[in-house]
C-alpha cells in the first residue's frame, strides 16, 4: 500500500466541548485535514446532534454521521468537579478547545478562558454562540434561524407580497459560522508561531451572515437604501434569476454584465436588445425589471432545460439547472469532481455524504470514518493520553463522570 501523504493539520489536537451543529462543524473542518479531535459528550445522553435529523437504524442521525467525521469520542461530564479536572488536563496538552455553550456557562464550571489561559498559555479558544461573548444580548440563545434573522438575511428571502423565509432548509448560519471558526482557529496558530500565546476567537452565529450581505450595509448608510425581498431576483442585475422551462423545470442565468446580456439576447434571437439597443445597459433593464424577465421567461419557457443548456453553453451565457438532490446524484460534474463520497461503516453499511472542501493538490483531506459511536474512543482517550489506570476508571464510570 502506498505510504498515506501528509496532511496540513498533522500533529494538531482539538478538543470539542461544543454541541448541535456550529462548533462541531468547525472541528470537524479541522478534522478533515489531519488534526486529532477529540469530540467530548455527557455520558449516557450524549450529543444532541446524536438525536437530531433522520434515525438510521443503527440508531445514529445523519447528520451526527456526516458531520462529526474523523473524530474521536469520549464521554466527560464537564459540571462536575472530576470532570471539569480531566478537561483541564487535556487542555493543557491541546492547541484548540472548541465550545458553543452560551456566554458565561464554561465560567459558571470554572472553565472560562482565564482558567484555561493559566492552564496552557498557547491554546486557542473558539467560542461561537448566537450573539457573541460581549455586547447586550450576549446571553441570548440562538440556533441558526435566529443568526438568518438577526443577521439581516431572512428579511431578504422570499417574495415582497409574503413573509420572510429562511433560506432553503440547511442552517447556513451554523455552518458559516464552523467555517469562520476554523479559519479563525487557522489564524490564530498562525500568530502564535510569532507570539508564543493563544488567543480566543469569538463568533456570534449572525455575524458571518451579516459579513456576506454584499452592499447592503454601505448602500443603507450612504444612501438610506433598505433593500426589500426580490423573489429569485437579485438587486443590481437584469436579467438574474430563476426561470420556468417547457419540461417543467428550472434554470437559473447570471447576467452580470452588459456584454453577457448580448450574448443572451442573441440567443434569444433578439440581438437588437443589446448593444445600444433598449436594453443594452444595466439602468435600463433595472428600470424595466419586470418586463425583462418576463421575456427571458417565456423563452425559457418554450424550450427544455437541456435545451436551455446547450444554448446558453454555446453563447457562453452563465447559467444553472435549478437541482434537486436526485439530480445531484446523477451529473457528471459532481462525479467528475468525487463530491459525492461513499464511505463504508460497520453500522450503516454504506452512507455518501459530501466530501472535503477544498481540494489540495500536495497534502489534502478526506474522510477516515463516520461520526464514532458515544464513547467509541474512551479507552484511547482514559487509559491511553490521560494514563489514568482501571481504578480510576471504574471510579469515575461509578460517579458518571465519564
Amino acid at each position: 500500500m502506498p505510504e498515506p501523504r501528509p496532511q496540513p493539520l498533522d500533529g494538531v489536537r482539538v478538543v470539542d466541548v461544543s454541541s448541535f451543529l456550529a462548533g462541531p462543524f468547525c472541528s470537524t473542518q479541522l478534522a478533515e485535514f489531519g488534526a486529532e479531535v477529540i469530540k467530548l459528550e455527557l455520558p449516557i445522553v450524549g450529543d444532541p446532534l446524536r438525536k437530531f435529523g433522520s434515525v438510521t437504524e443503527c440508531g445514529e442521525t445523519l447528520p451526527w454521521l456526516s458531520e462529526c467525521r474523523n473524530k474521536k469520542s469520549a464521554t466527560l461530564d464537564l459540571r462536575k468537579p472530576d470532570g471539569a479536572a480531566l478537561l483541564k488536563r487535556m487542555v493543557a496538552e491541546a492547541d484548540i478547545l472548541v465550545e458553543n455553550f452560551q456566554p458565561g456557562t464554561l465560567e459558571k464550571w470554572g472553565l472560562g478562558w482565564d482558567v484555561m489561559q493559566e492552564v496552557n498559555p498557547r491554546l486557542i479558544m473558539v467560542r461561537i454562540s448566537g450573539f457573541g461573548q460581549t455586547g447586550p444580548y450576549k446571553g441570548r440563545p440562538g440556533f441558526g434561524r435566529i443568526g438568518n434573522a438577526f443577521g439581516g438575511l431572512s428579511f431578504l428571502a422570499g417574495y415582497p407580497d409574503r413573509p420572510p423565509v429562511t433560506p432553503g432548509s440547511a442552517t447556513i448560519p451554523d455552518y458559516l459560522a464552523g467555517l469562520y471558526g476554523a479559519f479563525g482557529a487557522l489564524l490564530a496558530m498562525q500568530a502564535r508561531e510569532k507570539t508564543g500565546k493563544g488567543q480566543v476567537v469569538d463568533i456570534g452565529l449572525y455575524e458571518p451572515i451579516f459579513r456576506i450581505l454584499d452592499e447592503l450595509a454601505p448602500s443603507f448608510q450612504l444612501n438610506g437604501y433598505i433593500r426589500q425581498r426580490m423573489g429569485p431576483g437579485t438587486v443590481n442585475v437584469v436579467p438574474h434569476s430563476h426561470y420556468p422551462t417547457k419540461d417543467g423545470r428550472w434554470i437559473a442565468i447570471a447576467c452580470t454584465s452588459d456584454k453577457i446580456f448580448s450574448r443572451l439576447a442573441g440567443a434569444m434571437g433578439v440581438p437588437e436588445w443589446g448593444g445600444e439597443g433598449k436594453w443594452g445597459t444595466v439602468r435600463r433593464r433595472e428600470a424595466e425589471r419586470e418586463i425583462v424577465d418576463e421575456y427571458v421567461g417565456k423563452w425559457t419557457a418554450q424550450h427544455t432545460r437541456d435545451e436551455l443548456q446547450a444554448v446558453c453553453e454555446a453563447n457562453e451565457v452563465p447559467f444553472g439547472p435549478v437541482y434537486s438532490i436526485d439530480e445531484i446524484f446523477q451529473d457528471p460534474q459532481y462525479a467528475a469532481r468525487e463530491n459525492i463520497l461513499t464511505v463504508k461503516d460497520d453500522r450503516v453499511g454504506e452512507l455518501a455524504i459530501p466530501n472535503v472542501v477544498p481540494r489540495l493538490t500536495d497534502t489534502p483531506g478526506g474522510v477516515k470514518w463516520l461520526g464514532p459511536s458515544m464513547g467509541e474512543h474512551n479507552d484511547e482517550v482514559y487509559r491511553g493520553w490521560m494514563k489514568l489506570d482501571q481504578a480510576e476508571i471504574d471510579r469515575l464510570k461509578g460517579l458518571q463522570v465519564i
